[in-house]
């Protein structure tokens, strides 16, 4: 049996609006799930945000409380589900920071031929997790693996700039066995509160000789700093000139990083209750 042109174009016709029905019903499931995400909303507000009526809005949501990416509360609302709570989790297990940030620290050491690390916070010094070398001829001394000093460091200041400055005295304090000097208490908190405000820290030779840095912090979806990175390089290659220009292509990547992460510009970060650190009471 022969099918003619006109059936065959019907058929494509009705495939093509069936296939635009479903997109377009997947679309609003999720303009659904983004409209409750702001907080507990009933259904008349919710059929009023989304532009649609009262059933429609109802069909859509009650699929979706089916499904658990939504709750309802008799005489409250929509909620947030439990299936969405699970796939955030999967989600953030999959974003392994160094697998994610890799191309984007091998960018930057490309386009600026430096040194660039990654490091995370980890009992109260700074971890490197990786680093990538710059094209120049000098020799730094970090390894992937090693702790360093959280005040002496860029990377080490960067992880700290949402702390508070009693939290910066206190790790100060805590590294003075350690420093390599050359700096004072009162010098360095001023230097912390510059960078605080600039969100950027630099390393002007304080943890090596003839070694500076520019470091910037990786922030994760609820805005809290969870590492940072740093472009290293020997000091004739960092004159006062080209710290002041590198911030902003630093500041760039690691944002860049952590949108990856879930990070937006209008996160506000919570930051996380840390242990004082005990000092050994005097005899």
């Amino acid at each position: 049996m022969r099918i003619s042109a006109s059936t065959e174009t019907d058929t494509r016709a009705g495939e093509a609006r069936a296939k635009s029905s479903s997109s377009q019903t997947l679309l609003r499931g999720l303009d659904v799930i983004e409209a409750v995400s702001d907080g507990t909303i009933s259904l008349a507000d919710l059929a009023a945000v989304l532009g649609l009526n009262r059933s429609t809005t109802h069909r859509l949501a009650a699929a979706l409380v089916e499904r658990q990416y939504l709750n309802f509360l008799p005489r409250e609302g929509y909620v947030l589900g439990p299936k969405l709570l699970e796939l955030g989790f999967k989600a953030q297990q999959q974003k392994d920071l160094p697998r994610v940030a890799r191309p984007y620290l091998e960018s930057l050491a490309a386009m600026t031929e430096d040194t660039v690390h990654l490091g995370v916070m980890d009992k109260e010094r700074a971890l490197y997790l990786d680093k990538i070398p710059g094209r120049r001829r000098i020799e730094i001394s970090s390894r992937v693996g090693e702790r360093q000093p959280l005040r002496s460091t860029g990377l080490g200041k960067a992880l700290l700039l949402d702390e508070t400055e009693s939290r910066w005295g206190e790790l100060f304090d805590v590294e003075e066995a350690i420093a390599r000097g050359g700096i004072d208490r009162d010098t360095w908190l001023e230097r912390m509160r510059t960078y605080a405000e600039a969100g950027h820290a630099f390393d002007l030779e304080e943890n090596e000789d003839r070694i500076r840095c520019v470091a910037a912090p990786i922030r994760d979806v609820s805005g809290r700093i969870v590492g940072a990175i740093s472009l290293s390089s020997a000091a004739q290659y960092m004159d006062d000139r080209r710290m002041e220009s590198l911030p902003q292509e630093v500041r760039a990547t690691a944002e860049a990083i952590s949108r990856e992460l879930g990070w937006r510009e209008d996160a506000v970060a919570v930051p996380e209750p840390k242990p004082r650190s005990r000092r050994p009471a005097r005899s």
